[in-house]
């Protein structure tokens, strides 16, 4: 498995999640990392990522309350999710993008080849 996402569950409006996806060492230290999110009956929107350089990107709906980051330490990425809102209950997804440019991370899902199994997020009111 080259990708392997957790974290997922049921929370509250207001509280806070942490996803991860631990990677393999090849993609984690030369591939974009981004978390998508898929909710019933919508299409796969982008959430966030993070370029093997380091920076990061975020839907502007998740700006100032999502952030991504890279634990080398564990090939681990993380999403961390505050101040959650019943519209950001979905299925979570990792994704790795194969980008050769370590400053960037792009945001269309065709973009990555590799996938982890999605973790579900439920947020109520």
């Amino acid at each position: 498995v080259q990708l392997q996402a957790s974290g997922g569950g049921s929370v509250q409006a207001g509280d806070s999640l942490v996803l991860s996806c631990a990677a393999s060492e090849r993609i984690y230290r030369t591939y974009a990392m981004g978390w998508f999110r898929q909710a019933p009956g919508k299409e796969r929107e982008f959430v966030a990522a993070v370029s093997w350089g380091g920076n990061t990107f975020y839907a502007l709906s998740v700006k100032d309350r999502f952030a991504i980051s890279r634990d080398d330490a564990k090939n681990t990425v993380t999403l961390q999710m505050n101040s959650l809102k019943p519209d950001d209950t979905a299925v979570y997804y990792c994704a790795a993008d194969p980008v050769a440019v370590p400053i960037v991370a792009r945001r269309n899902p065709a973009e990555y080849d590799h996938w982890g199994q999605g973790t579900l997020v439920t947020v109520s009111s």
